[in-house]
């Protein structure tokens, strides 16, 4: 199906959308969002099996919340490229296994509709480093050049005309936007590690049964050491070599990333304050907080924000700045900055469909200078 974007909303036609994975905690993210979108119509949702879910469960009988809306009606149906066609959608949402994406963005890119692929199927470019992490070998390595990197406050023009955009995961959202703006600037040691420590709420770990997502089970403590999927997937996007280490929290969702980094001799609170505003002037969801303030994963919680607060300590030979980033997990982690690439992809502005927030309209909080 071939549209014209640039006509589309002139004619009042709203952009007909489809979740696959709606059952899981990203895809209900997506449906709250999308439901109350001005722009949107979600005509589909399918799991993100093949099989048929028992007793073909509504959106509202899996999420109660959504009782009584268009959307909690609609019924999750087992997935195919065919049942996707009948739909004549303009974009689809793959909340689903990186594997399951691999398998089918080739043929839905090639139906004429928009991709945002939630899974980390296309956000390496490497396919050597994409195998080694994700444990199968990449077979569309045109895809895999094609595909734009979804971070929509340094990609906004690439998104504008991708047919299929990666959207970042949650861990290095959090990350690259407290590093990019200060590396790109040149104002960071790059031949030293990016240190990244991460705490992360339980429904990062998804919605399935495990013994370690219990709520007796639950407790503060660090994974995949050295070897996190999202490790190389930070390093790429950041353009410094990284040590990530995550951390599961005692709490649903959100997540703090306090970042290290290495200052050039010269550099002080100015230059990277002044870094940080340049990069994020006229990005409505990145907050840079006042000097003395710190993030908090209550303030962004289930909102598109990312709070950023830094401070620093001079050295002999240049100094240490920490970095602090929040925000949540299922939205701007994933769910929301979708959302937002969506919105650039189809001409709207990018805060189009969030429910408004008292602090919506301003991009920097002014600080000290």
């Amino acid at each position: 199906m071939e549209t014209n974007f640039s006509t589309l909303f002139s004619s009042s036609q709203p952009i007909r959308a489809a979740v696959v994975g709606a059952s899981g905690y990203a895809g209900a993210e997506l449906l709250a969002i999308l439901s109350v979108h001005p722009a949107a119509e979600v005509v589909g949702l399918f799991g993100s099996s093949k099989k048929a879910d028992e007793g073909a469960p509504t959106a509202a009988d899996l999420f109660p919340r959504f009782e009584g809306s268009a959307v909690g009606a609609l019924k999750v149906e087992p997935f195919s490229i065919d049942a996707v066609k009948v739909l004549e959608i303009h974009a689809i949402f793959l909340a689903t296994p990186h594997e399951l994406s691999h398998e089918v963005a080739r043929a839905l890119v090639d139906a004429g509709i928009v991709v945002f692929d939630l899974s980390a199927a296309f956000r390496l470019s490497d396919r050597a480093v994409f195998e080694k992490n994700y444990g199968f070998a990449h077979e569309h390595a045109d895809l895999l050049q094609e595909a734009v990197y979804g971070l929509a406050e340094f990609k906004s023009d690439a998104i504008a005309e991708a047919r299929l955009i990666a959207v970042p995961g949650c861990y290095p959202t959090a990350s690259i936007l407290a590093m990019l703006p200060l590396v790109e600037a040149g104002l960071v040691d790059t031949t030293r590690p990016a240190i990244v420590d991460a705490v992360s709420g339980v429904s990062g770990a998804g919605r399935k049964a495990e013994v370690k997502s219990l709520f007796c089970e639950v407790s503060m403590q660090a994974y995949g050491v050295f070897k996190h999927r999202h490790r190389p997937e930070i390093a790429e996007h950041a353009g410094i070599p990284t040590i990530f280490t995550p951390h599961l929290g005692c709490y649903d969702r959100g997540i703090l990333a306090t970042v290290h980094l290495e200052l050039h001799a010269g550099v002080g609170e100015r230059e990277v304050r002044a870094a940080y505003e340049a990069a994020y002037d006229g990005r409505p969801f990145v907050r840079l907080l006042k000097s003395g303030r710190w993030p908090s994963v209550a303030a962004v919680e289930r909102t598109n924000y990312c709070d950023i607060g830094f401070m620093l300590e001079k050295t002999e030979t240049g100094a240490h700045l920490i970095v602090e980033s929040a925000i949540d997990n299922l939205v701007k982690g994933a769910a929301g900055q979708a959302v937002q690439c969506m919105n650039i992809r189809f001409g709207l502005a990018e805060t189009t469909g969030f429910l408004p927030t008292p602090a919506l309209t301003p991009v920097v909080v002014g600080g000290d200078q």
